[in-house]
């Protein structure tokens, strides 16, 4: 029987041979690479496509490629997407529909695409987010069936963060920097007077397997060592944190701050955060049609709830201002989260706060709200 804990030393060539024994089992392998200015997930077809030697610049609403004298390929930060965006995808057909010729109208629901893909690449925030998801797609007792099908054949390679960005705060929301479980393959790279190499621990049956096929060698100490203290540095040297303070009961009582004012003035009402928030999942349905009228089709499609249409009902929208819409996003991600799912939604990845264009930070916003709330009544 094969050891499901078994751990071993890959150099690149053993990156290499990953992506092809994973492409050879069928699977589609996504991992980054660079396009566009930005470090990306996209279809790779071959290891030497990973963004070796690049790093980034994170800041509130600034984003850079920078280049790294390493050459290490995942010792950068999330980029704009995430794993969302394959699991549960921008748009999907549900239905399409064709007029007969005796007028009458045959609707074929759309089946889930039969797509195994392996991830490569997976940072310890974004693992926490995909487990997130399942619970909210998958977990309950409605299943989201295009989730549900991306999601089971899914093979996950994590890869525990050494580089931490300026906008992380993970430590705060314990899901990295290291990873502990719901992965088949963990990496940890490492690159030093000893070289560029990979500790490699397998965490399931498949994951072992895999990793069987690779070149490699056996797990020394020292590299056991360096790994640990890497990870354990990495979280020494996080840019964000979220303030230590219980966000659900904080998030309840806050609803009537000043501070809702402060933020929303800023607030553009754009979206951007909950669009590369990796475990936001709201969705809505579109109906289109041809110009004959004789083939029609629904789709459906992300949304957010910046969105003034998001909440719409016959009388108007429930939340027809900015200021009511932030507070809505932040108090879901951070409170009423717990109550539907039994967790926050939010995994400290940063990306809200680089990719939104103003800059707020919610990490700024929490601290913010803590202070009013420890205001004096006659104070506030």
């Amino acid at each position: 029987m094969t050891d499901p804990a078994c751990e071993a030393v890959l150099g690149t060539d053993g990156l290499e041979a990953l992506v092809r024994v994973l492409r050879g089992r069928g699977r589609t392998v996504i991992g980054p690479t660079v396009r566009d200015g930005a470090i990306v997930l996209d279809e790779l077809d071959s290891a030497a496509a990973l963004p070796y030697g690049w790093g980034v610049e994170l800041e509130a609403g600034r984003y850079r490629l920078r280049p790294r004298p390493d050459g290490a390929a995942f010792a950068h930060s999330a980029g704009p997407q995430s794993w969302k965006s394959f699991l549960h995808p921008e748009r999907v057909r549900q239905w399409s529909a064709r007029r007969g010729p005796d007028g009458g109208m045959t609707v074929r629901a759309e089946e889930p695409s039969a797509v195994s893909y392996a991830f490569l690449g997976v940072r310890p925030c974004d693992l926490r987010a995909i487990r997130i998801l399942d619970r909210v797609l998958s977990g309950g007792r409605v299943q989201d069936p295009v989730y549900a099908s991306r999601r089971a054949g899914a093979f996950l390679v994590a890869v525990e963060c050494t580089e931490p960005g300026a906008t992380c705060f993970c430590v705060s929301m314990d899901s990295g920097p290291a990873v502990d479980s719901g992965y088949d393959l963990a990496l940890t790279e490492l690159v030093d007077g000893e070289g560029h190499r990979f500790l490699c621990r397998s965490g399931t049956r498949e994951g072992a397997e895999v990793l069987a096929e690779l070149p490699r060698r056996t797990a020394d100490e020292a590299t056991r060592t360096a790994a640990a203290r890497a990870v354990e540095e990495a979280a020494e040297r996080m840019g964000r944190s979220m303030p230590l303070v219980d966000l659900r009961t904080l998030m309840r009582d806050s609803l009537d701050a000043d501070r809702w004012d402060d933020v929303t003035a800023r607030c553009l009402s754009c979206g951007n955060c909950t669009m590369v928030c990796p475990t936001c999942f709201c969705t809505t349905t579109e109906d289109v049609t041809d110009l004959t009228g004789d083939h029609a089709e629904r789709w459906r499609r992300w949304d957010s709830c910046y969105d003034l249409d998001f909440s719409l009902l016959h009388g108007g929208p429930v939340r027809a201002t900015p200021h009511s819409r932030y507070r809505q996003w932040l108090t879901h991600k951070l409170g009423t989260w717990h109550d539907q799912f039994g967790s926050s939604g939010c995994v400290g990845c940063g990306r809200c706060i680089v990719w939104c264009p103003t800059g707020i930070d919610l990490t700024e916003e929490v601290r913010a709200l803590r202070a009013e709330a420890a205001r004096p009544e006659d104070a506030r």
